[in-house]
């Protein structure tokens, strides 16, 4: 007798960053990935602060600490959903957002002052940087690389596909 194991999500990284307006226009299709595909597919959010945004680095850390208390996908939703109030009150709004969603505004604030969350947030750039991540946000599934930061059309389909695949593949 022989026990069947099931098989491992399909993952699709998402490199963003919580200041990007185009990522926030992106949660549209990684929701619809979700509904869609349920525990099938694994969707990470991965880090990619552009220099251009002067507090996409500290919302990186803030979310990782959105993380650790629980919450890492309401937190980065609920960042990308105010994309244009962090471009103007930068690291105030990551201690508002955390003490509205119930998490320990004064840990963020500590978190974001003592930097304990910088070290993934650069890991994870340099491995942007490694693949050829450019602009966000930029997808990557089954080692495809596809770049939203131009444009985002035609990238849900692009990724279902590639999602179909590899999920038939694996029987």
């Amino acid at each position: 007798m022989s026990d069947s194991i099931p098989a491992a999500p399909v993952v699709l990284d998402v490199w963003c960053e919580l200041e990007c307006p185009d990522c926030h226009q992106a949660l549209t299709d990684v929701h619809a990935l979700r509904a869609r595909y349920g525990g099938r597919i694994d969707i990470r959010f991965r880090h990619f602060p552009l220099e251009k945004h002067k507090h996409a680095h500290a919302a990186a850390q803030a979310s990782e600490e959105a993380a650790v208390q629980g919450k890492g996908w309401p937190y980065i939703e609920a960042v990308l959903a105010r994309t244009a109030d962090l471009s103007r009150t930068g690291e105030p709004l990551l201690v508002e957002v955390a003490g509205e969603l119930g998490l320990d505004a004064e840990e963020f604030d500590t978190a974001l002052i003592d930097g304990r969350h910088m070290l993934i947030v650069d890991a994870d750039q340099a491995e942007g940087k490694a693949i050829g991540v450019t602009g966000t946000p930029t997808y990557v599934i089954g080692g495809e690389r596809l770049d939203g930061g131009k444009s985002q059309e035609g990238l849900r389909e692009r990724i279902e596909a590639i999602a179909d695949r590899l999920l038939a593949e694996q029987g």
